[in-house]
Formats: C-alpha cells, structure tokens, sequence
C-alpha cells in the first residue's frame, strides 16, 4: 500500500483555528487597557496609564460575528484586491504580459547574466520600495506578473511570491525612510525625523543582500530539480493554463501594435502609483482608484468592448472571493483580541520583563516583544502608535538608547510580517498565489530565523556609539 502523502491543513481552517485560540485567551489573560491620547493625529498610548480592568470574553456569537466584523474592518483592502484582480484579469487577456515573460525567459536561456541579475535586480527595487516609502499592500498585484514570470524562468510560484514579498519586507523592516515606521516611531520617541540614516543604510543592506541571497540560492535548486519544489503540482497546473511550459515558450516575443500600447498604459500605472505614494501621499483608496482607471484603459487598448471589460473586471474579482474571505477572518482575529481588553495587558506585561533585563539583552527582548505582539498588530503604524510611546522612555531607564528601540521596533514588525497569518497582505498574495500558508511557512521560517538573528547583532553596535549621538 503506498503511503499517503502529508497533506498541510487548509489555510481556511488555520485562520479560524487561530481565531478560536484568541476567543479561548480571552477567557483566560486578565483585562489591562492604557489611556491614550491624541499627538499629531495620531493615537498613542500613555506610559503610566495602565490599569487593570475585566476581561471581556468572546462567547460563541462573538466567535461568529468575528469575521463579519472583520470584512468590514478591512473593507478597504478587500474592495483592493477585487479591484486589482479585475484589472490583471484584463491585462491577461490581452496576453501583453505573457509576452513579456516569454521573451524574458527567452533571454534568460541564451544569457546566464541575465537570469542572474534577474532575482537580485527585482528584489533590490522592491526593497527600495519598502525602506522609502513602505512598499507592503502595493506588492499584491506584482504576484500576478511574478509567478508566472518564474514559471516561466524555470523556478516555482514560491519564487515568484519572494520576489516583490520578501523584497518589499526585508526593505520594510531594515527601512531608513519609511514615513509610516521609521518616521511616526522617531517622531513618538521624540528623535530627529530619519536621524541614525548612516546606521540603517547598513541594517538596510545587510536584511536585503540576506533576503536576496536565500531566495536566489533556492531558486538555483529549484531550477536544477524542479521535483524539490513543495508547491510542484500547484505550478504544473497554473503552467497548463497559462500555457508558460519552457517547450512552449521559445521564439515568441513582444509583438502587435495594442500589446505595445497596452504595456505603456501599464509603466505609466506603475510609474504613476510610485509617484503618488511618494508625492501625494496615496494609501488604499486612491490605489484602487488608479488600478480601476488601468484596467479600464487596458482594456480599451486591447479592443475590447464595454461589456467584455465589464465581464473581465467581474471574472478576477470572482477568482478572488477566497482571498477576501481569508483576509476577513485574519482581521476579526484582532477584532476578538481588542474587543477582549487582552492587548494592553500583555504590553504592560512584556513591557516590564523587557526593564528587568541588562541593557545589551534589553534590546534583543525589546525586537522579540515586538515581534510576539505583531501577531495580534500587524501594522507598522498602529505598532508604533501602540509601543513606542512604551518602549522610548523604557530604552531611557535600562540604557538601550531611543534610536536603538526604533530600530528593535523595526525589526520585531518587519521579519514577522513575512510569516504571521494574522496579516492580511500575507494571506492576500498567497492565497493569490494559491500556495498554502503551511508551505509558505516552512520554506520562509529558516529566511525569517536568519533575519531575526541578523537582528538581534545588529542592535549590538549601537552600544558603541554608532549612532553618532
């Protein structure tokens, strides 16, 4: 009798086991709240201000009504997703993109250079993206033009994920720009907007050059023997369908009047979203909007009637209902922890382990701590918002330093954000990518071990003054 393969638990089932356990913690950690008050539109804690209070335990109508309330609560991304979804549906079938990717891979056969450069150069764009301007929800919709552009290369959907994921989060947590963690955490702790650059400059080069290293490494070996890759049968059929056999894909290039035009109106909407986030400060709702006009006008380019760009906007956003679905439940994760009164007091909690440590270890527990809570904040800013008004005056008393609490804040929020599936992004490009959480998480928790023990040394020479402070 042959024996059964391992088949990892559906990503629909992790979520909601997870959002039992959290209902479960609820009955049993005590209620703590802080008070906070309003800095510069921003809500932060008050150091001081904790205070015991009850528990509110989630019953099993509150189990229930969770990942309503979560729907709701992360509407904005949701509606997102569909969005993008019609408008590379669209940008598909026009076959634009395809052709692109052939002869990409094309080129990659006859040039070893090229499918050399071609990991390190992406990811290295992508991380800038995450260090500048905190590069993290835009990613999603370069899941769609990687994974097949790695299929296509000869590697796996893993690698097509990496590329804009890990890039983007190795840039997000070693950042030496970013207005939505570096600079709302230095701004809480009272620092210098962006001061210790030359520092992170470093910690940025160091997180990316690791990120691109693993990824590059295991893309080699997937490319030697395709049968190693844990998402092989996933891959076989999304190549089926997309057509992205190598057999098939030799002497096909870039060609016919509206596919070049098609692929203009694309650079302008990527060049387009960068200018926006950057200059117009753009967030969720105007991207959206952008991604909407794309795909309207792609499909104009492309020759397409009113009612096929229609239908098309219609079809990707139906492809997506899972991934709505399993963003909804992370969110009412959190929603069940709030509404718990459960948060505050495990802050209070590790706050005061973290002040009975020497200085040097202080800092390491100050990255682990944020990384622990970052399962139920996954967000840079609200983490922020939430610890460092905590942790600054807290590095002043144990002699870690204020910009060395930034930087272990930077790290606890941005090596878990790859893995922790209680973020709505990684759940989003990976259900996009149909890889299961189980499998993302094994093949990514060896990148984030490595990450966080990079971490930890990396808040070491701050105690010998290399701040410049």
């Amino acid at each position: 009798m042959a024996k059964k393969r391992f088949q990892p638990p559906n990503t629909f089932l992790i979520v909601s086991g997870l959002l039992v356990i959290v209902a479960v913690l609820t009955w049993i950690v005590p209620g703590g709240r802080f008070d906070t008050e309003i800095v510069e539109g921003r809500e932060v804690v008050i150091p001081e201000s904790f205070e015991p209070v009850p528990h509110e335990p989630q019953g099993l109508m509150d189990l229930l009504i969770a990942p309503v309330r979560g729907f709701v609560d992360a509407s904005e991304i949701i509606v997102f997703v569909f969005i993008v979804g019609g408008a590379f549906a669209l940008l598909q079938r026009t076959e634009a993109i395809d052709a692109v990717i052939r002869r990409l891979a094309n080129a990659s056969r006859r040039s070893k250079w090229i499918r050399n450069a071609i990991i390190p150069l992406f990811m290295t764009l992508f991380s800038l993206g995450g260090a500048v301007f905190g590069m993290a929800e835009e990613t999603i919709p370069f899941v769609l033009i990687f994974v097949p552009l790695s299929l296509a290369l000869g590697y796996d959907s893993i690698v097509g994920v990496a590329i804009p994921f890990i890039g983007s989060g190795a840039g997000f947590a070693g950042a030496f720009f970013n207005p939505f963690t570096v600079g709302i955490a230095q701004g809480i702790a009272e620092l210098p907007l962006f001061s210790g650059l030359e520092y992170r400059l470093v910690v940025w080069l160091v997180t990316t050059t690791i990120a691109i290293s693993f990824v590059s490494i295991y893309a080699a070996r997937i490319r030697r023997n395709p049968e190693r890759s844990p998402v092989k049968e996933i891959d076989d059929e999304v190549r089926r369908t997309l057509h992205l056999d190598l057999e098939t894909t030799a002497g096909e290039s870039v060609s016919g009047g509206r596919k070049v035009v098609v692929l203009v109106v694309f650079a302008l909407t990527m060049a387009l979203l960068v200018y926006g986030v950057l200059e117009l400060k753009w967030y969720i709702e105007e991207i959206a909007g952008l991604f909407l006009a794309m795909g309207i006008a792609i499909g104009i380019a492309g020759g397409m009637r009113g009612g096929e760009i229609a239908d098309g906007l219609v079809d990707g956003a139906k492809d997506l209902v899972g991934v709505a679905v399993i963003i909804g439940i992370a969110r009412g994760i959190l929603l069940l922890a709030k509404d718990g009164r459960i948060i505050g007091t495990m802050l209070h909690a590790l706050s005061n382990v973290v002040g009975e440590l020497p200085a040097v270890v202080s800092a390491q527990a100050m990255f682990v701590f944020q990384s622990f809570l970052n399962f139920f904040v996954p967000s840079g800013s609200g983490q922020a918002a939430l610890t460092m008004p905590i942790m600054a005056p807290l590095s002043d008393l144990v002699g870690v330093g204020r910009q060395t609490a930034v930087l272990a804040y930077q790290f606890g929020d941005g090596f878990s954000n790859m893995i922790i599936p209680t973020s709505a992004i990684v759940m989003g490009v990976l259900s996009l990518a149909k890889i299961p959480w189980t499998t993302w998480a094994r093949w990514v928790l060896p990148l984030v071990l490595l990450l966080s023990l990079a971490g930890m040394l990396l808040l070491i020479p701050p105690f010998f003054g290399v701040w410049g402070q």
